[in-house]
């Protein structure tokens, strides 16, 4: 049996990028965004669990 997990985008809709090449709704990078769909799982989840909480403290 194959397990399947399914990594959902963090977009929540609100995409504008801002002064720093973020954008506003997600955090992600304009590289990030595109290559969303490439990525694997275990990519996803680390950008969403370590990288993109550390940009919002950062901010």
């Amino acid at each position: 049996m194959t397990t399947f997990r399914a990594v959902l985008s963090p977009c929540i809709g609100i995409c504008q990028l801002g002064d720093d090449g973020l954008c506003q709704g997600c955090l992600r990078t304009t590289a990030e965004i595109a290559r969303w769909s490439q990525m694997n799982d275990d990519e996803r989840l680390r950008l969403m669990e370590q990288v993109l909480p550390l940009r919002e403290t950062g901010r």
